[in-house]
């Protein structure tokens, strides 16, 4: 499913990763890497957030996931960061944005899905799991919150060998995304550190 397509050097405020493209039908994904490919690197799998990532929108944490991700792995000066075009959990940039409408209107993240006719998360990560295999790696060491994201990498082959939290605080407009994320979603965060 997933295709290799180009590679090249990416100069960062992080550092220098080697950056590789990925095809996936229409859709690409990367995959920036800085340091040796081994087995029990550290990675992060990021689904695009096109008003977090590229706006720096308080409404999520994405963003500030992705920051921490790329600083975590330039401090290490080793690690994967894997980017998947799958915007809004899967229902894309203008869905993303009805849904944020109806959050304006007091639905929370799951729900707005719900009235939008779509399930409370549709991504999926076989195309992370098809790029580390490209890189030859099978153990590794995960950065995330999700469970689901944990279940289905491991599902596919790949041993999470630690899971390694994203801490980020919260703020007056993504409270209430963090709190779905922890009591609709399972996200494993502490209530008490947002």
């Amino acid at each position: 499913m997933v295709k290799f397509e180009a590679q090249s050097k990416l100069p960062t405020i992080y550092g220098e990763f080697i950056v590789r493209a990925y095809s996936e039908g229409e859709k690409e994904h990367l995959a920036l890497i800085m340091g040796q490919i081994k087995n029990g690197i550290l990675v992060r799998v990021h689904s695009q957030c096109t008003t977090g990532d590229v706006f720096h929108s308080m409404r999520c944490d994405c963003g500030f996931q992705l920051e921490y991700a790329l600083k975590r792995i330039a401090e290490e000066g080793n690690g994967i960061l894997i980017y998947l075009n799958q915007e809004g959990r899967g229902i894309g940039l203008i869905n993303k944005i009805k849904a944020y409408s109806l959050q304006d209107e007091g639905y929370d993240t799951v729900t707005a899905n719900h009235q939008l006719g779509f399930e409370a998360d549709l991504r999926n990560y076989k195309p992370a799991f098809e790029i580390l295999r490209d890189l030859g790696i099978s153990e590794i060491r995960l950065m995330t919150n999700n469970p689901n994201k944990i279940k289905e990498i491991e599902m596919y082959g790949i041993r999470i060998i630690e899971r390694i939290p994203i801490i980020t605080k919260a703020n007056e407009y993504n409270r209430r995304y963090l709190l779905t994320k922890i009591r609709k979603l399972g996200h494993l965060i502490d209530e008490n550190e947002i």
